[in-house]
C-alpha cells in the first residue's frame, strides 16, 4: 500500500495537537502587562503587545476615541459618541463609571421577555430589544422605560484591556473548566458554559467570553454589536438601525477607509493589540498580599476567579475560521482571575441574551485583572468596598461566601490586601 505523504503545515499542526492533547508543554510566555494607553490627544505613550507595532497602535487607539456626530451616523439613539466614553479608566480600554440600562419583563410561563419600547408619541416602535439607549439625537426618539417592564437592571462597561489573549483561550479549556467545578465545591458551583454566532463566520458558533451574558465571541464581533447599540452606528455586520426617527444617514454608516478597514476593523484590532492589565507588584510582594493570595486558593474563590490561563499557539485557526492566533497573542500566560463562564451567585439580573432561560440569573465572572483601579463594584456598580462586593454573593457561592465571614478579621484585611494588588 502506497503511504501518502502529509503536507509539512499539517504535520506540524497535528504535531501540535498531539503535544496539547498529551501535556507537552510548548513554550509559553507571559503575556506583556501594562497600562499603555493614556489619555492622550495624541495617543502618545500608546504600547503594543506587539500585535501590531506602536504607531498603528497608536491609531487604532484614536480610532477607539474618536467622537462620533450626527453627520457620522450617531444615533438616532446611542449611550455614547465614542468606544473610550466608556471604556477609559484607568487607560483607555479600562472600566467604566457608568451604566447602562436593561430592562424587560416575563410571561405566563416565567421566561424573559423583551420589551417594545414606543417613542414619537408611541407613532414608532423600538421592538424587542433589552437595552434602553440613555441619550437621542432628537427629542421624539428618546427612549424612556414603559411601565409594563419590571425588569429594570443597570449594567456597566466591561474592561477590554488585554481582550486579546482572552479571545486567544481555547474554549474547551472553558467547557473543562465548567465541568470540572462541581466537584471542586461539593455540587454548588457550575458554571454554565454557552456558544454564541460569531458574526465574521457567518454565524457560526464558538464559546462565549465577552460581555456579561458571555453574548460575543470575537472582538469584531463585539465591535459590530457595540458599534450600533451602544452609538447607534451601522456597520457590516449590523446594517439597521434601532429606529429611523430623526435619522439622516445612509446605512451601514461605517465605511471602508484608504487602508481598506472600517471603524470595526480598527477597535477589534486595537484591543487584540491592547496588554494585559498589570499588577501592583509591590502590594503584591507584601506578607498580607501573599497571605491573602493563599485565603483566595483556600475558602474557594479561585474556583470561579481561576488565576491562570495559557492561550492557544500561535497559528490556531479561532472564530470559526476568521481569525488565526498571531504570535504575539499565542501560548501566553495571563492572569485574568475569571473562568469566563455564566454563575448564578445572587447577583443576577433576569435579562436573556444569547445564553436562553438558563442564563437569566447568571452573569459572566467578571476578571479581577486591574480591579484596583475600580472605584465600584459588580455589574451595577452598586457595591463600592471589596468587603460589600464579596458580601453580595450568594447562590453557587454561598459556601465560598460562609468560609469568607468564617475568616478573623485580620484573614479578610490580607484576602482584601490581595484584592487591592490586582
Amino acid at each position: 500500500m502506497t503511504r501518502r505523504k502529509l503536507p509539512l503545515v499539517l504535520c506540524i499542526t497535528a504535531l501540535a495537537a498531539a503535544c496539547a492533547i498529551v501535556g507537552i508543554a510548548q513554550s509559553a510566555t507571559p503575556a506583556p502587562a501594562a497600562f499603555a494607553t493614556p489619555v492622550n490627544t495624541n495617543q502618545s505613550g500608546a504600547v503594543s503587545n506587539g500585535f501590531t507595532d506602536n504607531a498603528t497602535f497608536a491609531g487604532d487607539e484614536g480610532n477607539f476615541m474618536e467622537a462620533d456626530d450626527i453627520g457620522q451616523g450617531l444615533g438616532p439613539i446611542y449611550n455614547a459618541r465614542a468606544c473610550s466614553d466608556c471604556h477609559a479608566t484607568p487607560n483607555v480600554g479600562g472600566i467604566s463609571q457608568l451604566a447602562e440600562l436593561r430592562i424587560g419583563h416575563e410571561d405566563a410561563n416565567g421566561n424573559f421577555v423583551n420589551p417594545t419600547i414606543l417613542i414619537n408619541d408611541g407613532a414608532n416602535s423600538v421592538p424587542n430589544r433589552s437595552l434602553v439607549n440613555q441619550r437621542s439625537i432628537c427629542d421624539i426618539a428618546q427612549e424612556r422605560v414603559p411601565g409594563t417592564e419590571d425588569i429594570r437592571a443597570l449594567r456597566s462597561s466591561l474592561n477590554v484591556l488585554g481582550d486579546g489573549f482572552i479571545e486567544a483561550i481555547d474554549s474547551n479549556t472553558l467547557f473543562a473548566i465548567s465541568q470540572n467545578q462541581p466537584g471542586q465545591s461539593g455540587g454548588q458551583i457550575a458554571g454554565l458554559f454557552i456558544q454564541v454566532p460569531v458574526f465574521e463566520a457567518g454565524g457560526a458558533v464558538r464559546g462565549g467570553r465577552f460581555g456579561w451574558k458571555n453574548q460575543m465571541a470575537s472582538l469584531l464581533s463585539f465591535s459590530s454589536d457595540a458599534y450600533l447599540n451602544e452609538q447607534g452606528i451601522t456597520n457590516r455586520f449590523n446594517a439597521t438601525d434601532n429606529t429611523t426617527v430623526c435619522k439622516t444617514t445612509a446605512d451601514p454608516e461605517d465605511t471602508t477607509g484608504t487602508d481598506g478597514l472600517q471603524d470595526i476593523d480598527h477597535f477589534a484590532r486595537f484591543m487584540r493589540a491592547t496588554q494585559a492589565p498589570p499588577r501592583d507588584t509591590a502590594l503584591a510582594a507584601t506578607s498580607d498580599a501573599i497571605a491573602g493570595a493563599n485565603l483566595f486558593n483556600a475558602i474557594g474563590c479561585a474556583i470561579c476567579h481561576v488565576s491562570t490561563f495559557t492561550t492557544l499557539p500561535a497559528g490556531t485557526v479561532i472564530n470559526a475560521g476568521a481569525f488565526t492566533v498571531p504570535p504575539a497573542l499565542g501560548n501566553k500566560i495571563i492572569h485574568p482571575y475569571s473562568d469566563f463562564l455564566l454563575h448564578d451567585v445572587g447577583t443576577g439580573d433576569d435579562i436573556v441574551q444569547n445564553g436562553g432561560q438558563a442564563s437569566a440569573d447568571r452573569l459572566r465572572t467578571p476578571p479581577l485583572w486591574g480591579v484596583r483601579t475600580h472605584f465600584a463594584l459588580m455589574h451595577d456598580l452598586l457595591s463600592f468596598t471589596r468587603n460589600d462586593a464579596i458580601l453580595r454573593h450568594a447562590g453557587e457561592a454561598t459556601g465560598v461566601i460562609n468560609n469568607y465571614r468564617s475568616l478573623s478579621t485580620t484573614q479578610k484585611n490580607q484576602l482584601i490586601t490581595f484584592l487591592q494588588s490586582l
